[in-house]
């Protein structure tokens, strides 16, 4: 407790390596709060420094805490092959308003193996013409992989964009079967 008498909060991140590279994993006594791409050097450094600001207190790095150990076995397990859902408590604290309505949506929503067009997903929230905002609230989806941005495409067929990179979409919809694995 701090000197008020509340609780402070605590963000505990580990680097989980997987097939489409470095996932820093972070997570409050609230649930899984950050998943970021990437993460190395320059990047893992300045997505802490992000969650520092936004949440008030320095994330600490501990690959072993029990915030965390769940997540990083459900994370190996759907890298593996061998999970499809994730069940975890997840801290939505990084978003607000409609793209936590969009993300929330996204995640109870739309299984493995499956996609949704951007205005399809605009729609099941009640805002059918706002497909550019879904897109950039996937764009602001603070737990990529967990809460599946990867599976939102173009109403056409296109992949659509991706904040971890196209070949990064796409490694994650092969694992899922939606697309043929990349040939090299």
């Amino acid at each position: 407790m701090d000197s008020h008498g509340q609780y402070e909060q605590r963000v505990v991140w580990a680097v989980v390596g997987t097939d489409i590279g470095p996932l820093l994993l972070a997570a409050t006594r609230d649930g899984l709060v950050n998943v970021v791409f990437h993460a190395t050097g320059g990047i893992r450094d300045q997505a802490l420094e992000r969650l520092a600001a936004r949440l008030g207190t320095e994330p600490v790095e501990a690959p072993g805490s029990p915030l965390l150990t769940e997540a990083i076995r459900q994370v190996e397990a759907y890298f593996a092959g061998r999970r499809q859902d994730f069940e975890l408590p997840l801290d939505w604290s990084l978003i607000s308003g409609f793209n936590r309505q969009v993300l929330r949506e996204l995640a109870a929503g739309v299984p493995y193996g499956a996609v949704v067009g951007y205005g399809d997903l605009a729609g099941r929230v009640g805002q059918p013409g706002a497909a550019q905002a879904v897109g950039m609230a996937m764009g602001a989806n603070p737990l990529p992989v967990v809460v599946p941005c990867h599976r939102v495409v173009e109403s056409d067929g296109g992949i659509g964009g991706f904040g971890g990179g196209l070949e990064t979409k796409r490694k994650l919809l092969a694992l899922e079967g939606v697309l043929p694995e990349p040939l090299f």
